[in-house]
């Protein structure tokens, strides 16, 4: 799965990354993004390429409890197109989540130790995403989104046993008239990612502070 990342680049790097037209959404960078908070999407609207805030943990528009988004954080790429809760969404509700790295655990003697996973480059990139927009009772609308998960590279399952859906063509993704959809549903090539350990304080959800992506000397918190 892939329940914490980050986005720590400039807003500048991301508007022209992604080819960012219009941004309703007050960006700032961080540290530690958990399952329910609001995190900036890209899709397309109109035409333009627009940048929002989506709640992480998918809320399907039929459904009757909105608590559902706990438990749809993530799709996995394995049998989406025939999920109710993501078959109509993969063929029009794609989105771009822009992140610079994400975290996974391993298990060690004396706890999970945390690793934070980069590109190489360590620049902004997107994982692959699916949106929907759920109206309560009172009509108020609330977009969501869920990060689509994968089959690890083998950096990465020396951690965990999956990855989230790493986009090397986000134009594609992005246009709605794409058919092959599933072919980007694939792990990331291996030799253009890093890891390192970083602080056990990153468990914690209330912790926030740049300091969490240091890396760290194992053992140590």
């Amino acid at each position: 799965m892939c329940g914490r990342y980050t986005i720590t680049s400039e807003l500048d790097e991301i508007i022209n990354t992604f080819s960012v037209e219009e941004t309703n959404y007050e960006y700032s960078k961080r540290y530690n993004v958990a399952p329910t908070q609001l995190v900036p999407g890209i899709i397309n609207r109109d035409g333009k390429r627009v940048l929002e805030g989506f709640k992480w943990g998918l809320i399907p528009f039929w459904s009757k409890d909105p608590k559902i988004a706990y438990k749809m954080i993530n799709a996995r790429a394995e049998g989406i197109e025939k999920k109710p809760a993501f078959r109509n969404l993969i063929k029009r509700n794609r989105i771009l989540i822009p992140s610079n790295g994400f975290y996974e655990w391993r298990q060690h003697e004396d706890g999970k130790q945390p690793y934070r996973f980069q590109l190489e480059s360590k620049g902004v990139y997107a994982f692959a995403g699916l949106y929907d927009n759920w109206k309560d009772p009172n009509d108020e609308v609330i977009q969501s989104c869920t990060i689509i998960t994968t089959t690890p590279n083998e950096l990465v399952d020396d951690v965990h046993n999956r990855m989230p859906v790493i986009l090397t063509d986000i134009e594609a993704w992005l246009d709605p008239d794409t058919e092959d959809i599933m072919s980007f549903l694939k792990p990331y090539p291996a030799e253009k990612m890093i890891k390192y350990p970083v602080s056990m304080d990153v468990g914690n959800v209330k912790n926030s502070s740049a300091s969490l992506i240091d890396e760290v000397v194992l053992n140590s918190r």
